[in-house]
């Protein structure tokens, strides 16, 4: 009991150099929780993007391998297919791998074609759900439909994104996290009908309405519904089931085969997130020439304020926190062992009543772990502060996602391949977890100790007979 009383009284009586003690390790805490606070914010937004454009409740998604880029191959396969559109001044024409066709004036080209990846057989979605460690898979199309109207000049063909959903397994993909604002959602019955739901973005900018049409691959397709996605997401602009998708998309833009019974896209759920890498393997296995990818792969191949962010709080957040770190522990370090060289009198009274060196010692540890707890208390206040800052005046962020549309378009400069991209906005929420807390008040401690074993460190080489000099 005698220790704590006459530690909490020499802390009192010493309370500003305390305090000061207190407030520098406080400042090095506070900034640490303040990056990470911003980094889990970077990382939340970017998840958040990851998930609209990965695929809700996915954890891996497989894509078959690209096209060749050169040469026709056999017939039905797609792959390598060459199409080209020339513009002149009596109209157009189409070119599929050499074989070309004339076009009107006015006529608009409607083809929905899937995205710059081959195509992959059901029978693979069945094979991938029966592997160790999967929970679901499902298969699915992501589409463009582009649309080019031949006129005497070149314009820019429109598209817009379609997603073949398998109605049996809609929590899986991208229509996975939509929530229905107008009409009806997908029914099981609707599989094989010439039936959409619109995001509705989408729908408000093209003024699409439940009960309304639209021309999707020159096919016209009833509006059913309208959905809206969480703001971080870059979701699909139509939805249409899965074996509609297959009837209506082609291999590429001049046709080149049907998508019947087959996907481009598998989206997978592993039983847990320790089982990923297995189930990652075991698909390679099974399909060896796919493309397997998942949420930190593909974030590479966004681009925005999102990863600059990141790169930003991981880099410059980093190594600013520690020498921050550094600073506070040093100025706490310097201050405790000048406190002790200003206390030698004092220990040498202690000395002479009979204190032993190490309950001195133990004296200065309390007294510095006690500032270490003050200045993780201030500290996290700090921490706290700094992520409200953040939060007030931190800008959106955003993240643009490019893709290829699969059509080569020839103009008088040259050929062309359109590219389709989509920017999404999200805001960067700063939050301050547990483990982040808990880390603070760890480091907060960690400097109170490692002034106080310097400050032990000095008393230890102080002599008896030099302290007891003092005495007078």
């Amino acid at each position: 009991m005698f220790y704590f009383t006459y530690l909490f009284r020499e802390l009192r009586r010493r309370m500003r150099q305390s305090v000061f003690i207190a407030l520098g390790l406080a400042v090095g805490v506070g900034l640490v929780l303040t990056v990470t606070a911003a980094s889990a914010g970077v990382r939340n937004a970017q998840a958040g993007v990851l998930k609209g454009l990965y695929g809700v409740g996915t954890d891996i998604t497989v894509t078959g391998k690209p096209p060749s880029a050169q040469g026709p191959t056999s017939k039905g396969s797609g792959g390598g297919q060459r199409t080209s559109i020339m513009i002149g001044p009596n109209g157009g024409q189409i070119c599929v791998n050499g074989k070309c066709h004339s076009l009107k004036s006015g006529y608009t080209i409607d083809t929905l074609i899937g995205t710059n990846s081959s195509p992959l057989s059901e029978s693979a979605v069945a094979k991938v759900r029966t592997l160790h460690g999967v929970s679901a898979a499902a298969g699915g199309l992501l589409l463009t439909d582009n649309q080019t109207t031949v006129s005497q000049t070149m314009t820019q063909p429109t598209s817009f994104t379609v997603d073949g959903t398998d109605l049996a397994y809609q929590k899986l993909g991208p229509l996975g996290d939509a929530v229905l604002t107008a009409g009806r959602g997908f029914k099981s019955a609707d599989a094989g009908a010439d039936v959409a739901l619109v995001d509705k973005n989408y729908a408000i900018s093209h003024d699409l309405k439940p009960g309304g049409t639209m021309k999707i691959g020159g096919v016209t397709f009833k509006i059913i519904g309208i959905v809206t996605q969480p703001e971080a997401s870059g979701p699909p602009n139509v939805y249409i089931p899965l074996t509609t998708a297959q009837a209506v998309a082609t291999k590429g833009p001049g046709g080149g085969g049907s998508l019947k019974n087959e996907v481009n896209t598998i989206y997978v759920t592993a039983v847990s997130g320790t089982a990923i890498d297995a189930v990652q393997k075991e698909i390679a296995k099974i399909l060896p020439s796919a493309t397997i990818t998942t949420p930190s792969s593909l974030a590479s191949e966004v681009s925005g304020s999102v990863t600059s962010a990141a790169r930003l709080a991981d880099d410059l957040g980093k190594w600013l926190s520690i020498l921050v770190l550094i600073a506070a522990f040093a100025v706490a370090v310097l201050l405790t062992m000048a406190a002790v060289a200003r206390r030698v009198r004092e220990f040498g009274t202690l000395k002479a009543l009979g204190w032993r060196g190490r309950r001195i010692i133990a004296q200065v540890m309390g007294e510095s772990l006690a500032v270490g707890v003050l200045g993780a208390a201030l500290g996290i206040g700090l921490g706290f502060a700094g992520a409200a800052v953040i939060n007030a005046i931190a800008p959106s962020l955003s993240a643009t996602l490019t893709q290829a549309t699969g059509m080569r378009m020839m103009t008088p400069n040259g050929a062309v391949d359109p590219t389709s991209s989509h920017t999404v906005s999200v805001p960067m929420i700063a939050s301050v977890g547990v483990t982040a807390i808990g880390f603070a008040v760890a480091l907060a401690l960690a400097g109170g100790l490692l002034a106080g074993a310097f400050g032990s460190w000095r008393i230890g080489r102080l002599r008896p007979a030099d302290a007891l000099a003092k005495v007078g």
